[in-house]
């Protein structure tokens, strides 16, 4: 992307690039790696604490803290509906939502490739900076480093998140109990089709785009809403819902039953999914969560979610039949086992 279309997003000129490329000089520590930082990474991603540049950041908390920590390493870097940069922020973010806690500060640490393109590593920053934005989180400290080429893959990077946790939340899956509901807050399967869409080279009728967004939102204000009837949370990235879900019954020690027609699932995903062979409950999310609600709250939770996105169902239920088992009722009246994913089924898809 060209840097005046970099400056209008940010609604703010950009500088000059110096190199067109990363170079091992820029992981140096020396006059490049500052010149990169100054220009690009403090200048773009600038706010209060990460202006001190400093190599931590002081932070004041009270009560209960929620730490997190991810590192993406997705190929390709860019894809349609987001970058590399965005996942990481809206990744982290959701991680700390998925505690139950509302997210006040992420740190940032690129591991660049020597003969990254600096237009590409300028694109990645402000994704990033529109992520933060976006979701009212700072990025307050981080790192760099060069690596020599065929070392790296253009770019990795790791965050951590920390937040406060919410004085509603009690997020625990032994707190799971037989009637509780499962609902699934948006359309399962669209972060891995798309990443896999351009790795092909696929074409649909219409473009599948990354689910990638910041879940704590919504999260709050369940918690604002429902408290402690909100027993349990889950983003299903890896391994997909049924990961989740199998997850939930073996730390529950209860049963899991789900209904396949209350699945949300788009028809240009589940066409997608049909024509490679993938089912959508396996396939990597970054925009949905899992959450299990006791049942008199069930509908309230249901009614919140939809507010977000209107795809947003009741998919199942948690019972003390087939402990530790995730059971599948199939449109035409079946009924299947949904194991975990034995491997791995898209490999790099965050």
């Amino acid at each position: 992307m060209s840097q005046q279309k970099l400056s209008i997003q940010l609604n703010c000129p950009l500088p000059k690039l110096d190199f067109d490329v990363i170079t091992l000089g820029h992981g140096s520590g020396g006059v490049l790696t500052h010149r990169l930082l100054d220009t690009g990474v403090f200048n773009i991603l600038k706010n209060d604490l990460l202006n001190e540049q400093h190599d931590g950041a002081i932070l004041n908390f009270n009560g209960p803290v929620a730490f997190t920590t991810d590192s993406y390493v997705v190929t390709p870097i860019f894809f349609p509906g987001g970058n590399i940069g965005e996942l990481a922020v809206n990744g982290s973010i959701n991680d700390l939502a998925m505690c139950g806690a509302v997210p006040e500060y992420l740190s940032l640490s690129f591991i660049l490739e020597e003969g990254l393109r600096m237009d590409e590593f300028w694109e990645v920053l402000v994704g990033i900076k529109k992520a933060s934005d976006a979701s009212g989180v700072p990025i307050v400290t981080g790192d760099t480093k060069v690596v020599e080429r065929g070392k790296g893959d253009k770019v990795f990077i790791n965050t951590t998140g920390l937040g406060r946790i919410h004085p509603k939340a009690n997020i625990h899956a032994n707190r799971v109990k037989p009637g509780d509901k499962i609902l699934v807050s948006g359309p399962v399967a669209q972060h891995g089709v798309a990443i896999l869409s351009v790795r092909q080279g696929l074409e649909f009728e219409t473009t599948i785009t990354s689910d990638t967004q910041p879940l704590h939102t919504q999260v709050i204000r369940l918690l604002d809403e429902l408290g402690e009837d909100v027993r349990f949370l889950r983003d299903p990235t890896r391994g997909g819902v049924a990961t989740v879900l199998n997850e939930l019954a073996t730390q529950s020690g209860h049963g899991v039953e789900i209904i396949q027609k209350d699945i949300p699932v788009s028809e240009q995903v589940e066409g997608a999914c049909e024509l490679l062979g993938l089912d959508p409950l396996y396939v990597a999310n970054e925009g949905i969560f899992i959450a299990v609600v006791a049942e008199h709250k069930a509908n309230d939770a249901l009614s919140i979610l939809k507010s977000f996105d209107a795809s947003s169902s009741i998919i199942g239920n948690v019972t003390q039949e087939h402990p530790r088992q995730v059971i599948q009722h199939s449109r035409i009246g079946g009924r299947r086992i949904v194991s975990m994913l034995p491997g791995e089924q898209l490999p790099r898809i965050c």
